[in-house]
């Protein structure tokens, strides 16, 4: 396949013009008059404040707390980049505020922190858990982003721990959720058992890791799991390069290399390097294997490549394959379920809820005003017949499009109910019909608004 024009020089005017950056601060209320002034700052503003000194329940009625998201990176981990510095990693963070808003109506901030790192530049957790910490009055969640491992497990850990409000480090569960959705439809098709399969995974970073146990957390057995990293297979007894998280997924196994790690496999997950994969190992796995090589920008296997020798699902991180497993299907919804029941926590059952969301859509019948918009952001799919059928569910579409409209509030109302159902709740919606209705409307809303102000 031919490789796309490069987009570097149109990529660096679109962050320039016609003004720096991605994002703004915009206005809820019209401050155009004395009055408006007088109320929105001195001595109006002295109202809400005492409120709140009396109750700081109330934080969440009169301030916007309740829709903002801190986007917290240190930039040691930049998806492609590695360890650029806070700085650099800027333009993601502004990028991920983007998806926040145009996908869930989240008023997201990036952060990006410096003075936070160990005298070889490495995440110093506790400067680093420390600063974050401190951001608890004016944030209803936390999406912690692009932090190296294993430093962000111990981060997003005592965070967790420390706030009470929903800390997700998206590099990790992100991936996890979205490719677990991929991979129970995919294993719908090819007629097995997510607690019979046995499942490799090559990459032991926060994605490798969390993917991992997130998967045993839906079923998968942990004896059926090999992960793998840059060494071989993290397994029982092995000294090198090992740490908590490798040590609990470790196998009592004498495979040593991915090629043996593959072998008889159901599924493979692929979150390392590009081409590590081969045709001859695809041929080794279980038959009808389901493969997700996400490695980016180049998969561990083409999916061409994957499919010829044998494998009946492949799923990519990439938009130009089918099955890509892209985070904006996850997090946007789920922080948006998480902050309308003002939850204090996003945890395992709110995760496995926005799976399911997810496995659930991908085998609905796409209604005619979704199809006709789905057509248009995606017409060759559309006319590849993607989007066909009762159940559209096929080798070809395990896993909803981004731009699906019914994803944020499939998802949030999944997430919400999960809140609701585990405790975490400070609110409770009566309506779940009607939250995942409202939620549509919102989105769509504010979309239509800024399509206006551009005419």
């Amino acid at each position: 396949m031919a490789d796309k024009p490069d987009i570097s020089e149109a990529s660096l005017r679109y962050h320039q013009f016609p003004q720096p950056g991605k994002i703004e601060t915009g206005l809820s209320k019209p401050c155009e008059t004395q009055a408006e002034l007088a109320l929105a700052y001195t001595p109006g503003v002295a109202t809400p404040c005492n409120a709140i000194h009396a109750d700081p329940a109330t934080v969440w009625e009169y301030t916007g707390k309740g829709n903002a998201v801190a986007v917290v990176s240190d930039g040691t981990a930049v998806l492609g980049l590695g360890n650029i510095g806070p700085d650099a990693a800027m333009p993601v963070m502004e990028g991920k505020a983007v998806l926040f808003k145009r996908f869930a109506d989240i008023d997201a901030t990036p952060v990006c922190l410096t003075h936070v790192f160990t005298a070889d530049g490495h995440t110093d957790t506790a400067k680093l858990i420390e600063v974050v910490a401190t951001f608890e009055p004016t944030y209803g969640g936390i999406n912690l982003e692009d932090i190296a491992g294993p430093a962000c497990f111990e981060v997003e850990a005592e965070l967790k721990r420390r706030m009470g409000i929903p800390v997700f480090h998206d590099d990790q569960h992100g991936t996890a959720i979205i490719s677990l959705a991929g991979v129970l439809n995919a294993l719908k098709l090819v007629g097995k058992r997510v607690e019979d399969v046995r499942v490799t995974v090559n990459g032991a970073g926060a994605a490798g890791i969390a993917c991992s146990e997130f998967y045993i957390s839906a079923g998968v057995r942990r004896e059926n799991v090999i992960i793998c990293d840059s060494k071989g297979v993290v397994y029982k007894g092995r000294a090198a390069g090992m740490t908590p998280q490798k040590e609990r997924l470790a196998a009592d196994t004498r495979r040593r290399t991915l090629a043996d790690a593959i072998e008889g496999a159901d599924v493979f997950v692929g979150l390392s390097v590009a081409d590590c994969v081969t045709p001859a190992m695809v041929k080794r796995m279980a038959p009808r294997g389901v493969i997700f090589a996400m490695a980016n920008p180049a998969p561990e296997i083409h999916p061409g490549e994957a499919l010829a020798a044998g494998a009946a699902v492949v799923g990519t991180g990439r938009t130009d394959f089918p099955n890509q497993v892209n985070n904006v299907l996850g997090f946007p919804g789920i922080f948006r379920g998480a902050l309308d029941v003002r939850a204090r926590d996003i945890n395992e059952a709110m995760k496995l809820a926005a799976a399911s969301a997810l496995v659930e859509l991908a085998g609905e019948e796409v209604p005619a005003d979704v199809r006709a918009f789905l057509s248009k952001a995606y017409p060759a799919d559309s006319r590849n017949g993607i989007f066909d059928g009762r159940n559209p569910l096929k080798a070809s579409y395990v896993i909803p499009k981004p731009f699906d409209p019914r994803v944020v509030p499939r998802v949030a109302r999944k997430v919400a109910a999960a809140a609701m159902g585990s405790g975490v709740n400070r609110l409770t919606i009566d309506d779940l019909d009607a939250y995942e209705a409202s939620v549509a409307a919102r989105v769509r809303a504010k979309i239509e608004a800024r399509a206006a102000a551009r005419r």
